[in-house]
């Protein structure tokens, strides 16, 4: 690596670093300012001490999620302060003197942010979904206390289990009624076979089920009547009810959950399921291109220009976040055949605009 490449990255390093806790950091007190009082709930119950770490646990696990949510904006910021630092010293007049394309010394920056976003892939795919049941937990919860009502979740036998409540810490359902179910064949129907009912269940995780007391199963069209019942086995563990409970649960899978989910998973939901899977693909290239588009603008010889240069960069950066998150609900609410052109829209608007600010930019 030449001095200037190395330069070039440590600069962008630097500001790649400060974005992030200034970007994060902010949004963390944003939320806290706002949420306190949800916090201290349990002050007297809990004390200082615990309090004080669960806000730190709380923050540190979604700490992932606010990286996902504004890598893309870190690095268009990380960009602005390393190049708008060599405008400052007018660095770039001297390369251009010495015969150095503009193009050559952005390399560094565009090769780290490829880097960077593979990143943003390993949280989203590798980082998030472990920790899923965590992240969806409410502030006011006391850890290991945590409780979830079970409105009809679906496992991968096709069931349906409800329960009145499930309590994280000792992993029970209370009460828990399970409809059986199988698919009709040659339809994508499904038809109850029968169900279960019991006073309370247990997960186990050595036999990977679900110990009953007091069950009982009830066939369909079967003379035997009651049947006593001691175990279910389900794919569904207590990791997944509190993932489960929440609508947006489906933003913290990785894809291997979501192809899973799309086998068993409720039909009303799949287009939103299949919103989310394009999505994973879109966001890494819209960030790039977020990225290519706000780059020339910046790599401006005059000083005095740098400015104008950041505000019209920093508003398309704004621009292309809002398009995206538009077309982030117009995926969500569209039919399943339209999913596509309005998850890949951001990319065919600004992917072409980068390409083209790119090959006019004066080097």
């Amino acid at each position: 690596m030449k001095t200037l490449d190395k330069y070039v990255a440590k600069n962008f390093l630097v500001g790649y670093v400060i974005a992030f806790c200034v970007i994060i950091g902010l949004r963390i007190v944003i939320d806290l300012f706002v949420s306190l009082d949800e916090f201290t709930e349990h002050w007297t119950d809990l004390g200082a001490a615990a309090v004080f770490r669960n806000m730190l646990t709380f923050y540190g696990l979604n700490s992932t999620l606010y990286f996902r949510d504004f890598a893309g904006m870190i690095t268009a910021v990380a960009a602005a302060f390393s190049v708008g630092k060599m405008v400052r010293n007018n660095e770039f007049v001297a390369l251009m003197s010495s015969g150095v394309s503009l193009k050559r010394v952005l390399a560094p920056i565009i090769m780290l942010s490829v880097l960077l976003t593979a990143l943003l892939v390993v949280d989203q795919e590798f980082i998030i979904p472990p920790l899923g049941d965590k992240l969806v937990r409410d502030k006011d919860a006391i850890p290991g206390r945590e409780s979830y009502p079970v409105r009809f979740i679906t496992d991968g036998n096709g069931s349906l289990i409800f329960s009145r409540v499930f309590e994280a810490g000792t992993a029970t359902l209370r009460n828990p009624t399970i409809l059986l179910r199988r698919e009709i064949p040659g339809s994508a129907a499904m038809e109850t076979t029968g169900w279960i009912s019991a006073k309370k269940g247990v997960y186990n995780p050595r036999t990977k089920a679900w110990d009953l007391t007091e069950g009982r199963l009830i066939e369909k069209d079967s003379l035997e009547g009651v049947q006593k019942v001691d175990a279910y086995y389900s794919d569904l563990t207590p990791r997944d009810i509190p993932l489960r409970h929440k609508s947006e649960y489906k933003m913290l899978m990785g894809w291997a959950d979501l192809a899973a989910l799309e086998k068993y998973g409720p039909k009303k939901d799949l287009a939103q399921l299949y919103s989310q899977k394009h999505f994973r693909v879109v966001d890494p290239i819209i960030n790039l291109a977020m990225l290519m588009v706000c780059l020339p603008i910046l790599v401006c010889r005059d000083p005095k220009s740098m400015k104008s240069a950041v505000v019209i960069s920093f508003g398309l950066t704004a621009l292309c976040l809002i398009t995206t998150f538009v077309c982030k609900m117009l995926a969500t609410e569209a039919a399943l055949g339209r999913i596509e052109f309005w998850a890949w829209l951001p990319v065919f608007i600004f992917l072409p605009v980068a390409v083209i600010e790119l090959d006019a930019m004066k080097t």
